[in-house]
């Protein structure tokens, strides 16, 4: 994040119960966990998460820089883990959409040089209803950080743990807990994890241009940023999270209630709500008319964009409760025969409207 700037009749009750609005106040009713969405909420664990993180926010990866060997090496482990779920490849190259070097500022290689690749992971669970499996969900997280910087002449590795490695890992996390359901999501479910953040969102930027799904027949966002650490500068936020731009569509209350039937309180942290916004990947995909948020847990916090920010500083038992209900919530909406509305009431989401409409229609 940039600090500065007809289903069976167990799954019935859970995914009928969204009431969309344009205004962003629907009251969505708390769905029901039933045993087969119980059995894909426990398959979140938090030692799980600790050994993705443990090692995404190694010193062996220095820093996941863009670009760099640890940043590739990065993006190997996230393929791995994408294809151990079962996910199907979504890229040009397997679960890699490459970008070429010029996408990078100031990595364009000498005339003799180890071409620079960068490249977004990508993975999608395929829908199963006729007409809306070729509808999408995406649910995203940057792999990058900082890399290595020379302070007080040593090379200090920048490890990003929270930044965000912590929403890197809950993608791969998640993508095998709703995978492993038998009963697949009527919708297309999109995993993917950028590079660049950290440089100007280059990565989400990219694949705003050249979307390998299409942007029309894609109905949401769900970037997950800094949810791995608890210790907020306002507070401890344990139990809680908070989605950026919260009033500006009506994907908020849907994760209410998601957070409700699973213990997280998911709110408007105001004024950080608008504030970050634009502040992480769900920019990119908003500016395309894509109705998208960032969901955080601590917005700032001791470490940030510091080399202290270490994988031994998460709260990995809070995390997973917060990836079991992001894992809830998108299977509501993947689920829901209505798709998420940008809130034309409120002015500030007046571009993103027009871009909507630019990708649909009439």
């Amino acid at each position: 994040m940039k600090f500065h700037n007809p289903l069976n009749r167990f799954l019935l009750p859970a995914i009928l119960i969204i009431g969309l609005s344009t205004s962003g106040r629907a009251d969505v009713p708390v769905p029901k966990i039933t045993p087969p969405l119980q059995v894909m909420l426990d398959h979140v664990s938090s030692n799980s998460l600790k050994g993705h993180l443990s090692f995404i926010a190694s010193d062996a990866l220095e820093g996941r820089g863009t670009p760099s060997r640890g940043l590739d090496l990065a993006a190997e482990y996230i393929a791995a883990q994408f294809r151990r779920a079962g996910l199907e490849p979504a890229g040009d190259d397997g679960y890699f959409q490459t970008a070429p070097a010029p996408a990078v500022r100031g990595a364009e290689p000498a005339p003799d040089a180890k071409p620079v690749k960068v490249r977004n992971v990508i993975g999608i669970l395929r829908g199963t209803d006729p007409v809306l499996k070729d509808t999408y969900v995406l649910v995203t997280a940057h792999y990058d950080h900082l890399g290595k910087r020379v302070i007080n002449m040593v090379d200090t590795i920048f490890n990003g743990a929270n930044d965000d490695g912590s929403g890197t890992v809950s993608v791969m996390e998640i993508a095998g807990a709703l995978a492993s359901m038998k009963e697949k999501p009527k919708r297309s479910i999109v995993f993917m994890t950028f590079f660049g953040e950290e440089r100007g969102l280059l990565g989400s930027r990219y694949y705003g241009k050249n979307p390998v799904f299409p942007i029309a027949k894609t109905i949401a966002d769900l970037n997950l940023e800094q949810i791995g650490r608890t210790d907020d500068f306002e507070g401890p936020q344990v139990a809680a999270a908070s989605m950026t731009g919260f009033d500006f569509t009506d994907l908020g209350p849907i994760f209410q209630a998601a957070g409700k039937a699973v213990g997280i309180v998911v709110s408007k942290r105001s004024p950080m709500s608008d504030n970050y916004f634009g502040r992480s990947d769900n920019q990119a995909l908003a500016d395309q008319g894509v109705p998208a948020h960032t969901l955080c847990v601590a917005y700032e916090y001791p470490d940030y964009h510091q080399a202290t920010d270490h994988w031994e500083k998460v709260d990995y038992d809070n995390m997973a409760r917060v990836d079991r209900m992001v894992a809830l919530g998108l299977w509501m909406l993947a689920n829901s025969a209505s798709e998420p509305k940008w809130n034309t009431e409120n002015p500030k989401t007046m571009r993103y409207v027009d871009a909507w409409k630019t990708h649909h229609p009439k």
